[in-house]
């Protein structure tokens, strides 16, 4: 595989883009204890933990797809309800380690895709029906989702501790 390294052009924008969200959710979640990143700190189900758990498995699906298309997504378990927290036994060493390996394996898949292959998207409602995404889009998508995601981690962090990302 090409080094990611090597990388110039879009993909390196692209991958840089990923990687400043990623960085920005794994600093908000530096330092907390197991039970704090298990705390639900407002009135939503998030807790910090399970933000970096939601984002691995939806960086994780979305590679599955640019490479083998919907049917490929479609074939990884979605635990709809625990997703967003922390279950038992889980660390948020653990899940970081896991959100990391993800990444890597992502940075590595970047190196060596097509961005113009595209696949149609699965069938959801949320989903405009026939549409397809090339993997371009699908890096588009993470870097919105991560983003996102980190923002909310900023949120509970603060109200947990009053520690801040950007602050």
């Amino acid at each position: 595989m090409t080094s990611t390294a090597q990388l110039t052009g879009e993909r390196a924008d692209l991958l840089q883009a990923l990687r400043r969200h990623r960085g920005f959710l794994l600093h908000t979640v530096e330092g907390l204890t197991d039970e704090q990143a298990a705390t639900r700190s407002t009135v939503s189900e998030l807790c910090p933990g399970g933000l970096v758990k939601h984002v691995a498995g939806v960086e994780e699906r979305w590679m599955l797809f640019a490479v083998g298309g919907a049917e490929a997504m479609q074939r990884a378990e979605i635990d709809w309800a625990g997703q967003f927290r922390m279950t038992p036994g889980e660390t948020l060493a653990g899940l970081v380690e896991r959100f990391q390996a993800v990444a890597a394996h992502t940075d590595e898949l970047v190196a060596t895709l097509d961005l113009d292959n595209a696949h149609p998207l699965p069938q959801a409602p949320w989903f405009e029906p026939g549409a397809s995404w090339t993997v371009r889009r699908v890096l588009l998508h993470l870097i919105a989702e991560t983003a996102q995601h980190a923002g909310h981690a900023d949120i509970l962090r603060e109200a947990i501790d009053g520690a801040k990302t950007m602050g």
